[in-house]
């Protein structure tokens, strides 16, 4: 091992072995850093870690968010950009005035901890039964889905000259992985074959032009305050896609938590985002299009559900989290069969 890496230290616990990385960070952060403070492990991110934690300095405490793999951790999916093009692909979205947190630097070599990189921390909520519940919220709902389609729009806009290798990734493409997916995880679902088919008979020609599309723009990877939308999480499925896909994702009604009269993450209406999307300067809105990549949405959370069912049968991942999410592929087919074979109203 070379000299200036860090030598690990068998007695240290991986706790231990994160405060030590930190503190060699800290002063990357904050000039005159003397330690680091309340370092705490947050919920969410199935594939990479996301730590919060302080750093102490004579200009007082400042707030700051490790997301990593740690050394020796594999991909869980080859859709994964790489923690490294994300952070590249946050510093080029916060120039184009997306709302992302800033990051402050990239995890080297000598720091120990891995590959990934240092973002600020943005105050608000993620969780979204808290949202869509709390009257704190209120007046942020009103205007989320238009905020949130401006948002989009934005980060469909970004000059695709200056981005990173990314994957290309349009409508058959989508279509193809997940049906591959599927047949991995040999879960018989005639749903989702019905959904499969329906799905193939009207793919939509490649778009005009592939786009950044970030690939997962939904309630937990959206930090909300009483004063709307602040930060963009979580960019780890960003790819060069239709921009139409963004638009669909969101509006799947596993999203929507109870909420389905608002088909906008239980908060708004198609109307609002696509007119926030135009009017923030986005592409005009291809409705049928949206259609599609709502169900092929809807068709992708109910394999990503039959994995994590799977992996917890088979052991490689016994955790509660695992079952109770497989659980719920059995959900994707009830909202399948409403998009794609609607019950027609009683006559009377």
């Amino acid at each position: 091992m070379p000299a200036h890496v860090p030598a690990a230290n068998p007695a240290a616990s991986p706790q231990a072995d994160l405060r030590a990385g930190l503190e060699r960070l800290a002063p990357r952060l904050a000039p005159g850093a003397t330690g680091v403070e309340r370092i705490a492990r947050l919920s969410g991110g199935a594939s990479q870690e996301t730590w919060a934690f302080e750093v102490a300095s004579p200009a007082g405490p400042s707030r700051w968010v490790l997301r990593r793999a740690p050394e020796g951790a594999r991909l869980r999916s080859g859709l994964s950009c790489g923690l490294e093009t994300e952070a590249r692909l946050m510093v080029l979205a916060r120039g184009a005035g997306v709302s992302v947190p800033r990051v402050a630097c990239e995890l080297t070599l000598e720091d120990g901890l891995g590959t990934g990189y240092v973002m600020g921390h943005v105050d608000g909520e993620t969780l979204p039964r808290r949202i869509l519940r709390e009257a704190a919220y209120a007046g942020a709902r009103a205007g989320l889905a238009r905020a949130c389609g401006a948002q989009l729009a934005r980060i469909h806009a970004i000059d695709a000259a200056r981005l990173p290798p990314l994957r290309r990734a349009p409508a058959r493409v989508e279509l193809q992985a997940y049906r591959a997916q599927h047949r991995a995880h040999d879960v018989p679902r005639p749903v989702f074959a019905l959904a499969l088919r329906w799905l193939e008979a009207r793919l939509p020609p490649d778009a005009a032009e592939l786009t950044l599309v970030h690939g997962d723009f939904r309630h937990g990877n959206l930090v909300i305050g009483p004063d709307g939308l602040r930060a963009v999480l979580d960019w780890e499925l960003a790819h060069l896609g239709d921009p139409m896909e963004d638009l669909g994702w969101i509006c799947v009604n596993a999203w929507r938590f109870g909420h389905d009269a608002r088909p906008v993450g239980g908060f708004g209406t198609r109307e609002d985002l696509f007119a926030g999307y135009e009017g923030a300067g986005g592409r005009p809105v291809d409705a049928d299009r949206v259609r599609f990549w709502e169900v092929l949405g809807t068709l992708k959370w109910g394999v990503i559900c039959d994995g994590m069912g799977r992996a917890f049968t088979d052991g490689s991942e016994r955790t509660v989290e695992r079952a109770a999410i497989g659980r719920r592929a059995s959900e994707t087919e009830i909202d399948l069969l409403e998009l794609i074979a609607p019950r027609r109203s009683a006559v009377t």
